[in-house]
């Protein structure tokens, strides 16, 4: 197969409608969509990530109005959040529509929606005229793609399009609040954090257990945001002995930088949140082997910012 670039949100649609899956940028990362109702479009997400069947897929919106095509209610506390964080970086959780294919949810009886903030998203979606589910748009385990780039590094001849757009603004996959819950549950941080999440229900809690059996959310049970690199979590920078082919990236400068093979210094975190991913794809591509990721404060941002080191520390 081979990988049509395209800057054209029509020509993207056209892909979908045809039954094709087509990558495409978000606020977030870029997302590999197909239609939500078409069992053999979403078979193909999984064969081209080479994804495990039991890891859910997010639905992505045009509008709130497509809601009641996913869902058969939207508890109170979900409309709380819809209304104040939609279109953003945000996904909620709700019980399943019937007519929505199983294989869209791992199973499950309920299913993640988002409504991305990003105008080209919304183009696409809207040519579509249907909701599509949307993964990250790389292999299974890598670091999230933060460019088209990336994608066609990961995905090339394995999917039918990708759509061109600039980086993605935020860097890091959206957060994820169970809303079937009796006290909602945030599944999986990100750029919505749980600080602005509780001032709008300040009952909110993290959810901070490894449910067994098949998780709600992305992001909860496999493998996730790893280079080829080892990843090596620090506090400072200032003791840091590297050993050879070894890169850096935080927001203190080591005391020996030319030490390092690669250094990316970030003023906060919010820039190190949407360097990250694609720094890991660069030390892969220069061959590095140990790659030293400062830690953050764990709040704000900061908490999803660490929940994806961690991650990508331990595969």
């Amino acid at each position: 197969m081979k990988t049509e670039l395209t800057r054209s949100a029509v020509i993207a649609a056209r892909y979908i409608t045809e039954g094709e899956v087509v990558a495409f940028p978000t606020e977030t990362v870029y997302g590999l969509g197909a239609n939500v109702f078409s069992e053999s479009a979403i078979a193909k997400i999984y064969a081209a990530k080479g994804r495990p069947g039991d890891n859910p897929l997010i639905a992505h919106i045009a509008s709130v109005e497509q809601l009641d095509t996913l869902a058969r209610e939207i508890p109170p506390t979900a409309r709380l959040l819809i209304d104040r964080f939609f279109p953003g970086p945000l996904t909620v959780i709700l019980p399943r529509r019937h007519d929505v294919p199983l294989i869209a949810t791992a199973g499950l009886e309920t299913i993640g929606v988002r409504m991305p903030d990003h105008l080209l998203a919304i183009e696409l979606l809207r040519a579509c005229g249907t909701p599509l589910v949307a993964p990250s748009a790389n292999l299974s385990g890598r670091p999230s793609p933060t460019t088209w780039e990336a994608v066609l590094e990961d995905l090339d001849g394995r999917i039918a399009c990708i759509l061109q757009g600039e980086p993605t603004r935020v860097g890091l996959e959206s957060t994820v609040v169970d809303c079937t819950a009796d006290v909602p549950l945030v599944l999986r941080t990100g750029a919505i954090t749980i600080e602005q999440l509780q001032t709008v229900i300040p009952e909110i809690t993290l959810n901070d257990q490894l449910v067994p059996g098949t998780p709600k959310s992305p992001g909860m049970k496999y493998r996730h945001y790893s280079p080829q690199a080892r990843i090596i979590l620090c506090h400072t920078p200032t003791a840091i002995l590297p050993a050879d082919r070894a890169a850096y990236i935080g927001i203190d400068a080591p005391h020996n930088p030319e030490d390092f093979a690669k250094v990316a210094l970030c003023q906060e975190v919010d820039e190190y949140a949407r360097r990250v991913f694609q720094f890991f794809r660069e030390c892969d591509a220069a061959g590095i082997e140990t790659i030293f990721c400062q830690r953050v404060e764990r709040r704000g941002l900061g908490l999803a910012l660490m929940d994806r080191l961690e991650k990508a520390a331990h595969h």
